[in-house]
């Protein structure tokens, strides 16, 4: 299950993410924003935040204007690993080496195929398990720092 959120900036790109989902058959659950009226991007990392820490969602997607905000903002949050990705490069790398749950992207920024390639990239990339990286994630989640 993935729980996908959005600021004003980041509405029509969630809504071809959201038809790319259906695409594929992928559950989802759209905990907004519903319209390109300005919101308050933090709301809305919260609620995908949540969805995963209580365990109803595996991954979660957030998109706003930049995709910058709303990353900061997910990642204040214990045991969220939230990265902003550009391109499907570092959606892998990110699932490989950081086991990120959180995609972030700019809805400003990435256009409707490059942001559905990236998002098909982090869903379907596992995380390398490698000592190293999650030697990496422990100290980031400060449980070895």
């Amino acid at each position: 299950m993935i729980a996908i959120a959005c600021d004003h900036g980041g509405y029509d790109l969630k809504l071809e993410i959201i038809q790319y989902l259906k695409e594929k058959k992928t559950d989802y659950i759209d905990l907004g924003c519903d319209s390109r009226e300005a919101v308050d991007y933090p709301v809305y990392a919260r609620k995908v935040t949540d969805a995963i820490k209580n365990g109803t969602c595996e991954k979660g997607i957030l998109i706003c204007g930049t995709g910058i905000g709303i990353s900061i903002a997910a990642n204040k949050i214990p045991g969220i690993r939230a990265a902003l990705c550009t391109d499907c490069f570092c959606a892998e790398a990110t699932r490989q080496h950081n086991d990120a749950n959180v995609l972030a992207l700019g809805g400003r920024v990435v256009g409707p195929g490059l942001a559905v390639k990236i998002v098909d990239t982090f869903l379907h990339t596992a995380f390398s398990g490698a000592e190293r990286h999650q030697r990496r994630i422990d100290l980031i989640e400060g449980d070895k720092a």
